[in-house]
């Protein structure tokens, strides 16, 4: 079983300031904890960043680059994405084919966006996705706090394994690489 680790936009727009997401500092130490062990284990690691026009995300802005405190090495792969799925018209089915890798570990931001899209569409593609459960995030949207988004993306993911491919949600921790 071979496995990719999948960071998603721990971006600085989405760290700090005005779109600052729940908890992100102890979210980015999670992070930070899982890429050790799976750099440790030999684990591809994968840097995904949205890329946006006219918005804090945009190619080479400030609120593009990599969050500071997030832990990065040399070997990472990177990806630049335009939209929610961080498959579509993207390079990341060619750095991690699905005949080479079966398993995905996932965590990043925006719980509600780009973290849905990409749990979604990477089951949908065959992959095995291990969730984890505390290394993801969002902001209040107004109806539901972050931490209810969060709570009910962990539950609804959880209940998405099928035929072809399974979902598991699990606290970093009880992630094995």
């Amino acid at each position: 079983m071979t496995t990719a680790l999948l960071i998603i936009d721990v971006q600085r727009a989405l760290c700090t300031g005005e779109y600052e997401c729940h908890d992100i500092k102890r979210v980015i130490d999670t992070i930070n904890g899982l890429s050790a062990r799976a750099r440790k284990a030999g684990v591809t690691v994968v840097l995904i960043q949205h890329n946006e026009k006219d918005s804090p995300l945009t190619y080479g802005a400030e609120g593009w680059q990599l969050a500071d405190g997030l832990n990065t090495a040399p070997s990472d792969l990177h990806v630049d994405k335009t939209a929610n799925d961080s498959f579509y018209q993207t390079n990341l089915q060619k750095l991690i084919p699905r005949e080479d890798f079966d398993r995905l570990v996932i965590c990043g931001l925006q719980t509600d966006y780009c973290v849905n899209a990409t749990v979604r569409q990477a089951h949908q593609l065959g992959y095995d996705v291990e969730l984890a459960a505390d290394a993801h995030s969002t902001v209040d949207n107004g109806n539901m706090s972050a931490e209810d988004i969060i709570a009910e993306h962990n539950k609804d993911w959880a209940h998405l394994t099928g035929s072809v491919a399974r979902i598991d949600v699990k606290p970093a921790a009880g992630i094995a690489f």
